[in-house]
């Protein structure tokens, strides 16, 4: 099957899921075991979520949230990757970063929103702090596994046939180590939409999915609260099939690293 029909394939496929799920939804909303304010319809969440877009209120929440996301995660690849290599291929620094990491790990990412309130305020700074925080670890430690995995057999049959120590990093250590490293981003970029949406649910001063969720609950208002969440759904959903799977398929998939599941 062609890479065209493969991705008509699994679009058809999250179409279903997505609708089964709506379908599912629309019933228990419907069955008049929830009261209407709190559970509205689809097309009262569907109607509030047009009227945010054509007043544009959403997107601008929609853009601050991404900043402060992809400005964390940014920061947590370019520390992340990079520390996890160089734990992987050198004992001492392991043997100094993995306690600590070991023991940083565990802290939910949440707990220190106050903290980082008291040092750095309320605004973008804490908000993007908290996220670079929560993403870091996956990043690190996905990496770090991943070039520890790296077959040794590889190594050997590559350092006699020639290659450099900068050959063997990137013709064989990357590739090797490249599902590990993807999967590394996208646990760090799930974990960055967990971390900001809570941060800017405490931390961030009115602008933010975060904040519009959160303040929608002080007025009851359901349906915003929902059509927040299936924005911040989307934006996720756009990243994982189409940023990511792009990604997967110009490196893992180029490589031979792995297979597409059949069917």
């Amino acid at each position: 099957m062609t890479e065209n029909g493969q991705t008509i394939r699994s679009l058809v496929r999250a179409a279903i899921t997505l609708a089964a799920a709506a379908a599912v939804y629309e019933a228990a909303a419907r069955s008049g075991y929830f009261a209407p304010a709190l559970l509205p319809t689809l097309p009262i969440i569907a109607h509030t979520l047009f009227a945010m877009l054509a007043d544009g209120s959403i997107i601008e929440h929609a853009a601050f949230t991404l900043y402060r996301v992809m400005f964390g995660f940014s920061l947590a690849v370019v520390v992340g990757l990079p520390l996890g290599i160089l734990m992987a291929r050198y004992r001492r620094i392991e043997h100094f970063c993995l306690p600590l990491v070991s023991a940083l790990m565990p802290i939910p990412s949440f707990a220190l929103v106050p903290l980082f309130m008291l040092w750095f305020g309320i605004g973008n700074l804490t908000t993007i702090l908290i996220v670079f925080y929560a993403a870091t670890f996956p990043m690190l430690f996905n990496t770090w596994s991943g070039v520890r995995s790296v077959n040794p057999i590889w190594l050997r049959a590559a350092g006699a046939m020639g290659a450099d120590e900068n050959s063997l990093f990137w013709k064989v250590i990357i590739p090797g180590a490249s599902p590990f490293i993807i999967t590394g981003m996208r646990q760090a970029f799930l974990r960055a939409w967990i971390a900001v949406v809570g941060a800017e649910m405490i931390a961030a001063s009115d602008w933010g999915l975060g904040w519009v969720i959160f303040d929608a609950k002080e007025f009851l208002n359901t349906d915003i609260m929902l059509a927040s969440l299936v924005v911040i759904g989307g934006i996720g959903f756009v990243f994982e099939r189409v940023v990511f799977g792009s990604l997967e398929r110009a490196t893992v998939l180029r490589w031979g690293m792995t297979r597409t599941a059949k069917g």
